[in-house]
């Protein structure tokens, strides 16, 4: 299935968002992992500030976002909050955004890895895109997930 609408693909950091664009992203990640999961667990969580924010936007509403995190502490990049809006499922745009999110990190972060906390149920997903899982299974939040890394790409 191709892409049903064009997207526009936004990159910038917390303080960069005005006051309703941090909202409209917000509320994309609280509707997918608390509302649409059942997953109570503090969406919130400080690790914002220290984020890029990827997001997918069509006519300026965003339709999916993810976190990206330069590497730290010996660890490669790291991709998180990976959402798609429930509206706009069966386009594609999981694949779009993470191939986006990846290209983002490889040319922000050359030479590293790029790490992800999956959720278990995508690992056929992740492992399309060039991760590899690096762990046993495991629950965060109450579901299950697995970390994987894909090997910096020469």
């Amino acid at each position: 299935m191709t892409l049903a609408e064009p997207y526009e693909i936004d990159v910038r950091r917390l303080e960069d968002f005005s006051a309703v664009d941090l909202y409209a992203m917000l509320r994309l990640r609280v509707d997918v992992f608390v509302v649409e999961q059942a997953c109570v667990y503090p969406e919130l969580d400080g690790k914002d500030i220290d984020a890029l924010h990827l997001r997918l936007l069509s006519a300026g509403t965003p339709i999916a976002c993810a976190r990206l995190f330069a590497p730290a502490g010996g660890r490669g990049a790291r991709i998180g909050r990976v959402a798609v809006s429930t509206d706009h499922r069966g386009q594609r745009l999981g694949e779009a955004l993470m191939k986006a999110a990846i290209a983002e990190c490889e040319r922000r972060f050359a030479g590293h890895a790029i790490e992800i906390s999956a959720q278990s149920y995508l690992l056929t997903f992740y492992r399309a895109l060039g991760f590899e899982p690096v762990s046993q299974e495991y629950l965060e939040d109450g579901i299950a997930h697995v970390d994987m890394v894909r090997a910096f790409q020469t």
